[in-house]
């Protein structure tokens, strides 16, 4: 598994999304996809206080014992856990730090993520706590998740020439182009950052179980979704459009996971790209779908997800 660059830390090109741990997953289940992943030569693991109703942490931290000194942690704060655990201010943040420790059973998060941006609270506020968490040793690099081109501006500004954010998470996908359209890719290459995409495989479209016009596979993350949300992912033009993706994977004879994979990877600013698995096997064949695709292939893929 190749490796890339995020700020001071080497990430492997895929990444393990722990969002599972805690709710698909208990922490056998857990422990089992962590080993795949180690196994598989991922040292990249994204999570957040939210995901699995605080659990996921605790999942990972325990899956990872100690051999937590040779992975990337990255976990988020920001969300609403509750009404009293939510939100981007100092004080918070500080608590967030601490809880996401206590947790993860480690002494330090190797990015440490603001998952959602609090309009609230002055961004150069929230810098300032976590500036204080990485002098103090606690987090390592700093980034933020679901922000548009004038807030990362912003930050960049507020920042200076002390820690700032080097990294962002947005949604991105062969059927998710919005980074595109919303100048987000182009900001990262204007301010430095890497790019974080989750929901590379826009929910299970492209992992090539989910054919168009055939009933969900028992136990996908679709057939498990509240109806509300996957309407939204099954609507016509997604079929359509992962229609014709299949149509181009068969024809050049390459998994259309390979294809969502690689066609991610292709960006020079994709740092690692997350997906989450609930089985050994899934993580071992997302880290097998890396592949080198010629620019004829990506121009054809750019064309038929647009």
């Amino acid at each position: 598994m190749q490796q890339r660059s995020l700020g001071s830390l080497r990430v492997s090109e895929v990444g393990l999304g722990c969002n599972n741990f805690g709710a698909r997953l208990d922490q056998e289940g857990a422990t089992r996809v962590v080993n795949g992943a180690l196994d598989a030569g991922v040292n990249f693991f994204d999570t957040a206080d939210i995901y699995g109703a605080t659990k996921s942490e605790i999942f990972l931290g325990e899956a990872l014992g100690q051999r937590r000194g040779d992975v990337v942690i990255a976990t988020k704060f920001g969300m609403p856990i509750d009404d009293a655990h939510v939100g981007a201010s100092p004080d918070y943040v500080r608590a967030a730090c601490e809880d996401s420790l206590r947790r993860l059973g480690t002494d330090y998060i190797d990015l440490y993520q603001l998952h959602y941006p609090d309009v609230t609270v002055p961004i150069a506020e929230t810098l300032g706590a976590l500036r204080e968490l990485v002098a103090a040793g606690k987090v390592r690099e700093i980034g933020c998740s679901n922000f548009t081109v004038e807030q990362l501006r912003e930050a960049k500004a507020a920042a200076g020439d002390r820690p700032a954010f080097v990294s962002v998470q947005n949604q991105y996908s062969l059927l998710d182009r919005s980074p595109e359209r919303d100048g987000v890719l182009e900001a990262c290459d204007e301010l430095g950052l890497g790019f974080l995409p989750f929901y590379p495989l826009a929910n299970g479209l492209l992992t090539g179980k989910v054919r168009p016009g055939e009933p969900l596979p028992e136990g996908t993350r679709l057939a498990l979704m509240a109806p509300e949300r996957s309407a939204h992912w099954l609507s016509d033009e997604f079929q359509q459009r992962v229609g014709s993706l299949l149509t181009y994977a068969d024809s050049i004879d390459v998994p259309i996971l390979s294809l969502a994979f690689s066609w991610l990877l292709s960006h020079p600013r994709v740092s690692s790209v997350i997906a989450g698995a609930s089985s050994p096997e899934q993580i071992q064949a997302n880290v097998a779908a890396v592949t080198a695709l010629s620019d004829t292939q990506l121009n054809e893929l750019a064309r038929l997800g647009a």
